[in-house]
Parts: C-alpha cells; structure tokens; sequence
C-alpha cells in the first residue's frame, strides 16, 4: 500500500512540474497595422488601398492600363 501511495505521489508531482514547464511564456499580442486610406479608382470605382494605386493629379486609379485610359478619355 506504501508503494502504491509514493508511486501516486510521484506521478503527481512529475504531472505538475511538466504541465508547468511546458506553458509558453505569454508573448506580446500582435499589433494590427495602422488602417490604411481606402481610394476609388477614377476609371472602374473598384475600391482599394492607397499604397496599391496609381497616383495622377489628385486621381487614384487601380493600375497603370487604368491611368492610361483616363488619360485618353481627356481626364486631367
């Protein structure tokens, strides 16, 4: 019955110090990037980030075919 009891007593604590051990250390949340400014595209009205489009007078277009043909229709 002693046996029993220490074999009991043992696996509890080598229970305890491996769950213990085993937690990571808690991390820093990720930080979510700032929002960005969301622009329309002066040609089809598809909306998109600032940082992907084409830039031309004050217009934001979704890609450079895009700015072309503003530029053709006599756009600014």
């Amino acid at each position: 019955m002693k046996y029993l009891l220490l074999i009991a007593f043992v696996a509890v604590i080598w229970w305890v110090l491996k769950n213990r051990s085993g937690r990571p250390a808690q991390r820093p949340s990720k930080a979510s990037p700032d929002p960005e400014m969301m622009v329309i595209c002066a040609h089809c009205g598809v909306h998109l980030p600032q940082s992907d489009s084409v830039d031309e007078n004050g217009l934001y277009f979704c890609c450079e075919a895009h700015r072309q043909a503003g530029k053709a229709s006599g756009r600014p």
